[in-house]
Order: C-alpha cells, then sequence, then structure tokens
C-alpha cells in the first residue's frame, strides 16, 4: 500500500520526501477537495520531486463540460505526470460520467498511453449532488480510466468513515479489483484511522490535513508526520498491487 501526499507549492515537496512519500500529489485546496494547481507549479514539484518518485496531478472538482475536462486533463499530462486525476462532480449520472471520463482518457492517452487517469467521486456525493461513490469502478472502468479515488468533498464536515460504511467500503474496493482498476481511499483521513483503512486492502491511501502542522490550507507539510503516517502503514498494510495500465473491458456504452 502507497502513501500519496498532497502538496500545494513546491516548498513542499522535501518535507513530503523526506518523510518517505511514495507519491508526490500536486493540488490547490484553495480551489476545492481536488483543487486543480496552475502548470508552472505542477512542472516544478516534477523537476525537484526525485525521479523515482511518481508524481500526480489534479485538474479539479471538475464540472460536467467534457471538452473543457479533456483539455485541463491534457494540459496536467503534458507537464510529466504519472497520474491525473478528475474528481466527478458536476458529472451527476453514469451516463455523463462515463462520456465526460472516456473523453479524458483519450485526449491523455494520445499523449502518453502510460499516464494514468484515475477518477475520483465523493463520499459524501449526497451532499452535493454528484456521482454516488459506489457507481465510480462501473463508470471508470467503461471509460478506460486506470483507477479510482474516494475523497470527501465537504472538508470539515465529516470523512470518509462517517459518510461510508465499513460494507460500502469493502464493496468498493472488491468492485476495483474485479474491474482491474487502481483503488485509492482519501477524505479528512487521520493517522489514528490508518490502522482501519489498510483494513481494506487499496493501493493507496491520500493524505493532506494529516500531514500538516496547521490546516490543509497551510503550507506547514511537516516530514514527522509524514513518516508516521508511512510508518503506519508498513506496520498494519500490505502493498498494493499498482496494475500496469491496460484496455479495461467495457461493459454497455452510455450514449450522451
Amino acid at each position: 500500500m502507497k502513501l500519496l501526499v498532497s502538496v500545494a507549492r513546491a516548498k513542499e515537496v522535501a518535507p513530503a520526501v523526506e518523510g518517505g512519500a511514495d507519491i508526490i500529489d500536486v493540488k490547490n485546496p484553495a480551489e476545492g477537495a481536488l483543487g486543480a494547481n496552475f502548470p508552472h507549479v505542477i512542472r516544478e514539484v516534477r523537476r525537484i520531486t526525485p525521479p523515482e518518485l511518481e508524481v500526480s496531478a489534479t485538474i479539479g472538482d471538475v464540472p460536467n463540460l467534457p471538452g473543457t475536462v479533456s483539455l485541463a486533463a491534457l494540459g496536467a499530462a503534458v507537464c510529466g505526470v504519472q497520474y491525473v486525476k478528475v474528481g466527478l462532480l458536476g458529472a451527476r449520472t453514469p451516463r455523463d460520467a462515463v462520456f465526460l471520463l472516456r473523453e479524458a482518457c483519450r485526449a491523455v492517452h494520445a499523449h502518453d498511453p502510460l499516464t494514468r487517469i484515475i477518477a475520483a467521486a465523493y463520499a459524501d456525493a449526497h451532499k452535493v449532488n454528484s456521482l454516488p461513490p459506489l457507481a465510480l469502478p462501473s463508470v471508470a472502468a467503461e471509460a478506460g480510466a486506470d483507477g479510482c479515488l474516494l475523497d470527501t468533498a465537504v472538508k470539515g464536515d465529516g470523512t470518509l468513515f462517517t459518510n461510508l460504511s465499513d460494507s460500502q467500503l469493502r464493496n468498493f474496493v472488491a468492485q476495483c479489483r474485479r474491474a482491474g482498476l487502481l483503488c485509492g481511499l482519501a477524505g479528512s483521513i487521520a493517522a489514528e484511522d490508518i490502522p482501519h483503512v489498510c483494513e481494506f486492502g487499496a493501493d493507496l491511501i491520500g493524505i493532506r490535513t494529516a500531514a500538516c502542522r496547521g490546516d490543509r490550507m497551510s503550507d506547514t507539510l511537516d516530514s514527522q508526520k509524514v513518516r508516521r503516517l508511512k510508518d503506519l502503514i508498513a506496520a498494519n498494510g500490505s502493498p498494493g498491487s499498482f496494475l500496469a495500465p491496460a484496455a479495461l473491458s467495457a461493459g454497455p456504452e452510455y450514449s450522451r
């Protein structure tokens, strides 16, 4: 199981790396749960991150605008990251989500077939009227995405565990496994939650607030906090599968 640590600025890369993060994730908390950062920040983070470490970038809690989203996804991929994360906030039905995500995958994979698209849904989708989280694996598989991530849209108002039950989380991970998708769990996860998160057998755990000395909006990423999280995963988790990108078998197509 890998530890993904989100950074908002280039100066946060050093403590994330020193603490043992496996994936450096570039986001902009000021623009939402999966807020997009500026291209120059993404490029700089990739430049200063050790080449053996992977970098991901979020492109936002995106609206249901497939052309805009596919262009944003391509922009992130051009910055040299290994993962592009798409927060499916505006696409509220599986049909719309598949169409939007498929176009993002087409744009990114035409540029570099090895860049992975990670589709994100929200454990608290009922609060923001977005795609139900347990619909995400089938949507991602049909669209040709490479993985799925659960997060929370409304920060400070619940966590992954206050919005979804253990049985729902096990179902989510099992669906990802059956579809051959990478699987990530995030959503205001605290250090004390790590042993419980590890029980579900996801490929990665996504963290920001728990790695900061202040709140998630601060720029005080703490290498010792990152190290503690890494050690907790090592003590309680097992290596994720992290499957190679591959064409996924699609179910019945949705038409827009």
